[in-house]
């Protein structure tokens, strides 16, 4: 307990914790207990030390507990030299700059926003429990993803939505797995790599359950296509409507079993004490009002530079002569979420596949069961009608990375060559994606006149 009451004491001299928001009543499994997932241990990996010696030798109170609250924010993670990258974007915006480098600004920007959302949602987790905490996680986790969905739906632009979201599937399930598995195996050549198997297959099942969804849209259109007219597109739309629908209550389903019943699954082994390169969460170091304006400012801001990435897209398409659908399936992934995948590498160098796993595979199921579904069903209500038919090559590709996946983790363990496999694999469909572009002025991003007539539309 003295040991807590320093650590209190520390906080309250800095101007970062409260009096009474976080105190010695506080038990360590209370502490502990607001459910470190392998999402706010991927982020921990990012986050640093803040030295608030001179922050602490303000004399005025309110002040200093501004700076305080300023240096955590922004000098508390190893991201904070892209930070300028978001007024730029928005001077760039404002001032009539390249639009190109509008998009490569915003998405620069995007990188160490949504891992300060990772970390505001953590501290707000100290305050309101584990169950909540979890839920904040479950809906903010990929929050970038779903607010440039969002954005793109309100513009009517569908294949971007769909292109993006399957991008960030692809992403989660083939690079960063497949990186993490590779660089793990390379580093720890002389250890047996081994995961717990039951996380694993709770999400492999989920994310087969997706692909279903996806591929019953696709083949209906298909199978319906060499029969009668149906007169238009909306057994396809219903048909998806009624699937995300049911993705949705599978993931609350999931989210049930996740937070109450089988929490011990998905919660992630603390960090060695003795290790100085991750910080040790074990307290807020952040007042709740002040987490929570942050986040709300955040988000705001997490909205605004996704404004300017739809916005811009097909000017940085055509400015740098690459297609619309691999700038979304293979750049916006990579960026917007590199925080969180260079977290799940490092801890897979430390032998933690737990926590990798975790992050991939629990960013790709959010994706395909939450965010995916949410978009149809924000569209329907917005009376756009955006199917589940992402087209035979997306969907095609979808599924066998799902396959991929469950093949590599199916006896529990790891070696490079699992990751090496998956690696190239991704690299196979980018370059699959970068091949089928558009032609020059085609802001669809895909060559219309290479694909069967079955294929080529999109109900819209």
């Amino acid at each position: 307990m003295a040991s807590v009451g320093n650590n209190v004491a520390g906080g309250l001299e800095a101007g970062l914790i409260k009096p009474g928001s976080v105190g010695s009543g506080l038990s360590k499994e209370t502490r502990h207990g607001h459910g470190r997932t392998a999402h706010n241990m991927s982020s921990s990996s990012l986050r640093k030390k803040s030295d608030v010696t001179l922050v602490s030798k303000v004399r005025w109170e309110i002040l200093r507990n501004f700076l305080a609250n300023l240096q955590e924010i922004f000098l508390g993670t190893k991201l904070f030299v892209l930070f300028p990258a978001v007024p730029l974007a928005i001077v760039a915006q404002s001032f009539g700059l390249g639009r190109a480098w509008v998009f490569t600004l915003s998405l620069l920007g995007l990188t160490p926003l949504a891992e300060r959302v990772s970390f505001l949602t953590e501290q707000i987790a100290f305050y309101t429990g584990p169950t909540v905490g979890g839920l904040l996680n479950a809906t903010c986790g990929n929050a970038t993803e779903l607010i440039i969905a969002l954005f793109a739906l309100y513009k009517g632009k569908i294949d971007v939505v769909k292109f993006s979201l399957i991008g960030s599937i692809l992403s989660n399930l083939l690079l960063v797995l497949g990186t993490s598995l590779f660089c793990g195996g390379i580093i720890n050549l002389r250890k047996e790599q081994t995961f717990d198997r039951k996380q694993a297959d709770v999400n492999t099942s989920l994310l087969m359950l997706g692909a279903l969804c996806h591929m019953l849209p696709l083949m209906f259109r298909y199978a319906v296509s060499s029969g009668e007219d149906i007169g238009s597109s909306s057994p396809t739309l219903t048909l998806s409507r009624v699937c995300s629908i049911v993705m949705l209550v599978a993931y609350i389903a999931y989210l049930f079993f996740q937070l109450k019943t089988h929490r011990q699954l998905f919660e992630s082994q603390e960090e060695d004490e003795d290790n100085d390169d991750v910080v040790s969460e074990d307290e807020a170091v952040i007042g709740f009002p002040s987490a929570l304006a942050w986040l709300v400012g955040m988000t705001i801001v997490i909205a605004i530079l996704s404004e300017y990435v739809v916005g811009t897209i097909e000017a940085a398409s055509n400015s740098w002569g690459i297609s619309v659908s691999f700038i979304s399936i293979i750049l916006l992934p990579i960026v917007g979420n590199a925080a969180e995948h260079a977290g799940a590498i490092i801890f897979a160098l430390k032998n933690k596949l737990d926590i990798t796993l975790g992050v991939s595979l629990g960013s790709a199921t959010q994706i395909s069961m939450f965010v995916v579904p949410l978009s149809v069903i924000v569209a329907w209500i917005m009376g756009i009608q955006m199917d589940l038919d992402f087209r035979l090559l997306e969907t095609g590709a979808l599924v066998v990375s799902i396959l991929l996946t469950s093949f590599a983790l199916q006896d529990g363990s790891s070696h490079y060559l699992k990751g090496f496999v998956l690696l190239l694999s991704y690299i196979v469909i980018g370059a699959c994606f970068f091949v089928l572009g558009s032609p020059p002025g085609n802001g669809n991003g895909v060559n219309v006149n290479s694909i069967p007539a079955t294929f080529s539309t999109v109900e819209a």
